[in-house]
């Protein structure tokens, strides 16, 4: 009787450890969630979900570890031991791309769809140009957790489980979502850089043509195109990065007349008058504002925002050269000593260049007008 006793007892207690220990054992496997969204900008969100619950206790209490981990957009209402949580499952949650990690460009709290029970962590940044792999992991270690991946423009995502600690296999990323590399993006807005020029850039080419026909001389020509391209490289940068603003309702006809004015000019002076120069500085600074609107519309990618702009500015300066490249092997090369130059090439030239610029000077403020009724 006495063994059946301490048998039935013994087998109570474990009865009672187990069912102690179960709840436990269950809620660990959903103390955090984690959701990784691809988008085709070539970004990637991670939303961490922590059942608050179910945290251990003292979770997150290092706050040495984590001081540095800067959470945002927390509201006031958020109770202050929320914090370090935050941080600690933010500073242990990082994504690798190609085996690399990657830090996080934004940490922040965003609503829960069930505040009393849980917290919301989106962990957001760029995905590196020409990336092939992802892969997750979280140092934090709370049990078994459930990663989520999602790419904008497939119909279901995938899951894996994972243990705290231990990093994800390696994930195929699809094509749709992969930005190009610094390198491709040079190549990119250098050729949009060129194209806008030759064969796009009309009204350019022509202000360069004028350029261009007001000299034989190599000097002249070289002292006017420097002027222009600090000029507009100068306008270029101001504008796409919001420093100045004038609308193209104003600028394109500017530049219609600036090609007036230079190609008549060089019908009434033979030679580089002083102020030539400077007029063609400010001339470029108007050009500058209308290579800004184009590259504006053409949009500059996130990740490699400042070797975009550099390489469409590049392409222009390649496209202009070519078009006074192209004028002097066909015109000036040829012709430029022969007594006759400026009265039949020179002067009908730019006249004619006058004639369309006036023309495209008088179309644009009519459409300007007829825009602000």
């Amino acid at each position: 009787m006495k063994r059946w006793l301490a048998s039935s007892r013994s087998l109570i207690a474990l009865a009672l450890l187990v069912a102690g220990a179960a709840p436990a054992g269950g809620h660990e496997l959903g103390t955090i969630r984690t959701t990784v969204t691809f988008s085709r900008n070539g970004t990637w969100t991670a939303d961490v979900t922590i059942d608050r619950e179910h945290l251990p206790p003292g979770f997150g209490a290092a706050g040495a570890r984590t001081s540095a981990v800067r959470i945002e957009d927390v509201p006031k209402t958020l109770p202050r031991s929320a914090i370090p949580v935050l941080a600690a499952i933010a500073e242990d949650s990082r994504p690798f791309f190609d085996g690399r990690p990657v830090l996080p460009e934004r940490r922040a709290w965003v609503p829960s769809e069930k505040p009393d029970a849980e917290w919301k962590l989106r962990l957001s940044g760029a995905i590196p140009g020409g990336a092939r792999a992802f892969a997750w992991a979280s140092e934090a270690r709370l049990g078994s957790y459930l990663l989520t991946v999602w790419t904008e423009g497939d119909a279901s995502p995938q899951r894996i489980w994972l243990e705290g600690g231990e990093r994800s296999s390696p994930l195929t990323l699809r094509a749709a979502v992969i930005p190009p590399t610094r390198t491709q993006v040079a190549l990119q807005y250098l050729k949009l850089g060129y194209t806008h020029i030759l064969p796009k850039g009309t009204d350019h080419i022509l202000f360069v043509l004028g350029i261009f026909l007001l000299s034989v001389r190599l000097r002249p020509v070289l002292l006017q195109v420097t002027a222009f391209t600090v000029a507009h490289t100068i306008t270029l940068a101001l504008t796409i990065y919001g420093v100045v603003s004038l609308p193209a309702s104003f600028v394109e006809p500017a530049i219609a007349i600036s090609i007036v004015y230079v190609a008549v000019e060089n019908v009434l002076r033979p030679t580089l008058s002083p102020w030539r120069v400077a007029l063609v500085f400010a001339f470029g600074l108007l050009h500058g504002m209308g290579f800004a609107g184009v590259l504006s519309q053409l949009g500059l990618p996130r990740s490699e925002f400042l070797p975009a702009l550099l390489s469409f500015n590049a392409g222009v300066e390649l496209g202009q050269l070519t078009v006074i490249l192209a004028a002097f092997l066909l015109i000036g090369l040829p012709f430029r000593h022969k007594p006759w130059y400026r009265r039949r090439i020179v002067i009908p030239l730019s006249l004619a260049i006058a004639a369309v610029g006036l023309f495209w000077a008088v179309q644009r403020l009519a459409s300007a007008a007829a825009g602000g009724r």
